[in-house]
């Protein structure tokens, strides 16, 4: 029987995109699931092998006006005290973060990053992010850095691109996008291009064609070294983990 690893997603129509096809690439099964429609979550993380928690168009500051957002911050400890890799994408990174006692806010011009942004290696970055790389993004909202956690990469707009605590990783780029989907999200909410600091349609296009291949390797050697599992194109994408340590009390600031 293979090994699953639990895809929580927050739409009837989110699929899990490149990150999907690259697990089951793996020979992992994907159980995905759609608290916002009803699904329940599992008890514990014993059926499951890692964990992803998906993008989505609302806030993880809503806990107290959407009841599976909030079902979803009270799950994410189960997660974590399991000690099996987490990730969490977008609006799963910053449930992350607020779970690890972190703000979560707009930003504070109304900027916006909605297309294919810089993201580069921080300090402690380098055993995943190699050089500056374009990703593609979809948010009006960021996190700060929870304490406790390392960041890894960083960007212009929104400072925090990417964090690890323990076994966790926190991403606010989405690199499960594809063609198809950026197509279908440009399609769906064009409204989106006309925040501030978001890129016209045809704009990311272009750079999707530009940072295509890079961020299908980095897919590939992040997922290898999360889960695991042998890539023999690069190290491992997870450096060796601190011991387990309790959720911080209090937020940070």
């Amino acid at each position: 029987m293979r090994e699953r690893v639990l895809v929580v997603v927050h739409g009837e129509r989110s699929n899990p995109g490149r990150v999907g096809r690259q697990l089951r690439a793996c020979g992992y099964a994907l159980d995905i699931r759609q608290p916002s429609g009803g699904a329940k979550l599992p008890p514990s993380m014993d059926g499951h092998a890692a964990a992803i928690v998906f993008g989505g168009p609302m806030s993880a500051n809503d806990g107290d006006k959407l009841d599976f957002i909030r079902t979803e911050l009270d799950w994410i400890p189960i997660a974590l005290d399991s000690g099996k890799p987490f990730l969490g994408i977008c609006l799963g990174a910053q449930m992350l973060a607020k779970t690890l006692g972190a703000k979560v806010a707009p930003h504070p011009a109304g900027m916006a990053e909605i297309g294919y942004y810089p993201v580069r290696p921080a300090a402690a970055g380098g055993h995943l992010f190699d050089r500056e790389a374009l990703f593609y993004q979809w948010h009006r909202e960021g996190f700060r850095l929870p304490r406790g956690a390392t960041l890894l990469a960083t960007g212009d707009a929104f400072e925090n691109q990417a964090f690890q605590y323990d076994n966790a990783f926190g991403v606010q780029f989405h690199p499960e996008v594809t063609g198809s989907i950026m197509r279908t999200w440009t399609g769906y909410a064009p409204q989106r291009l006309s925040l501030p600091n978001a890129q016209p349609r045809d704009e990311q296009f272009r750079r999707q064609r530009a940072s295509e291949r890079y961020v299908r390797g980095w897919l590939r050697r992040f997922l290898a070294g999360w889960l695991g599992t042998a890539d023999p194109e690069t190290p491992a994408a997870r450096q060796p983990s601190p011991a387990a340590r309790p959720l911080p009390a209090g937020p940070a600031e």
